[in-house]
C-alpha cells in the first residue's frame, strides 16, 4: 500500500471555527431547555468477543452498548423542576399504586444541538428511546446560597447524529 501523499494545502494553517461547550441546546418533552444546565454527548462501547486459535486468540467486534448520560437540571420555582421530574418518573413507576407504565409512555426522544457562535445548527444527535434510570434531586444547606439542582441519568436504546 502506497503511502498517503499530502496536499500542500492540508500542511498550511487553517482558521477553524471551534465547537464550544456552552453553545447547545437540548430537548426533552416537559422538561424546558433552560433548566438543562449539563449533560454529555453520546457514548458507545462495543464488547468484545475473544475465540480461541490453536495458541493464539482472535478477537472480534461484539454487540455496542450505548453509554447512559448524566444530565443536570437546575430547578426553578415556577414551573418546579422537581414536579417535572416526578410527573415523568409517574409514568415509568406509581409508588402508590405500585403500577408500572408501558415503555411507550414513559420512554422519550431526546434532541442534542450543537450551536454555532451565531445559534445555527451545527451538530444534531437523537437518542432515542430515553428514560429514567435515576434521579437525585440535590441537597440543601443554610450556608450555601447556590441553586438547587437535580441530577438524572438517563438510559437509551440508541443514538443518531443526523448532521
Amino acid at each position: 500500500m502506497a503511502p498517503e501523499v499530502l496536499d500542500a494545502s492540508e500542511l498550511i494553517f487553517r482558521n477553524a471555527e471551534m465547537q464550544l461547550k456552552h453553545n447547545y441546546i437540548m430537548y426533552i418533552e416537559g422538561i424546558p431547555s433552560f433548566m438543562i444546565k449539563s449533560t454529555k454527548k453520546p457514548a458507545i462501547n462495543f464488547n468484545v468477543i475473544k475465540m480461541d486459535y490453536m495458541n493464539v486468540y482472535r478477537k472480534v467486534k461484539g454487540k455496542g452498548e450505548w453509554q447512559d448520560i448524566n444530565i443536570t437540571l437546575y430547578t426553578p420555582i415556577s414551573p418546579s423542576g422537581a414536579q417535572i421530574v416526578i410527573d415523568w418518573i409517574k409514568l415509568h413507576h406509581e409508588s402508590i399504586s405500585g403500577i408500572d407504565g408501558y415503555s411507550d409512555m414513559y420512554k422519550k426522544d431526546i434532541t442534542l444541538q450543537m450551536t454555532g457562535p451565531t445559534g445555527d445548527k451545527i451538530e444534531e444527535w437523537v437518542l432515542k428511546g430515553a428514560f429514567i434510570q435515576s434521579t437525585d434531586f440535590g441537597d440543601v444547606s443554610w450556608s450555601d446560597d447556590s441553586p438547587v439542582e437535580i441530577q438524572m441519568t438517563l438510559s437509551y436504546d440508541y443514538a443518531l447524529l443526523n448532521y
